[in-house]
């Protein structure tokens, strides 16, 4: 069976958030800093149980500290695009929506009726681009953003809205970036799912016959 194009696309680009993921446990080739390397990443956010350390594809023996960090922050940002994405998609199955309208022709209630991505398709070409536009801000801000996390600055932080850590012990921060990275990865399978299941009929069993896949 052919699929059209932006379906395929849509898939594509999922994949390819997924891969970031699992690439986020990648170190130094150099077999003397691997070796360091993969004994920290135990200790990293979130490396958590039952699968402390997962790296099937032998990735913590690629890259060096730069690239790990380059990785994890590709993680992280993977993992709060796909919680929105997500999150959106459930408000919108479940028919939510703002009052008043999106644009001199169309309403958010009358998106609110449709298939998710079909609402997103019926989104005029000026709004997605607005969408676009702030995405490519918020990218631009996070990674001029100081010292680059690639040499050694910190990781990318959420722009809107900002939030402020600064009161909250390490120990608690650690359980909130394990939790942040865990959901981030759940989140991602859930999108994927989501998408399959809207174009691929029966590819996710337990989505079969929902009205909004």
């Amino acid at each position: 069976q052919q699929y059209p194009q932006n379906i395929t696309m849509k898939i594509a680009a999922l994949l390819v958030a997924l891969a970031s993921s699992v690439s986020a446990f990648a170190p130094a080739s150099q077999q003397k800093a691997s070796q360091a390397l993969c004994s920290s990443i135990g200790e990293m956010p979130g490396s958590t149980m039952p699968f402390k350390t997962f790296d099937p594809l032998g990735l913590a023996t690629l890259g060096s500290d730069s690239t790990l960090a380059w990785f994890r922050a590709a993680e992280l940002k993977h993992s709060r695009v796909a919680m929105l994405a997500t999150t959106g998609y459930l408000v919108q199955a479940a028919g939510i929506h703002f009052p008043g309208m999106l644009s001199h022709d169309v309403s958010f209630e009358s998106l609110s009726t449709m298939k998710p991505l079909d609402a997103w398709d019926a989104v005029p070409d000026a709004g997605k681009q607005q969408i676009y536009g702030i995405i490519f801000l918020a990218e631009i801000i996070s990674e001029a953003n100081g010292v680059h996390y690639t040499k050694g600055g910190d990781l990318p932080t959420v722009i809107f809205p900002p939030i402020n850590f600064g009161s909250v012990d390490e120990a608690t921060m650690k359980v909130k970036r394990d939790r942040e990275l865990n959901n981030g990865r759940l989140a991602m399978i859930s999108i994927m799912s989501f998408v399959a299941a809207a174009n691929i009929p029966g590819s996710v069993p337990v989505l079969t016959g929902n009205p909004m896949f």
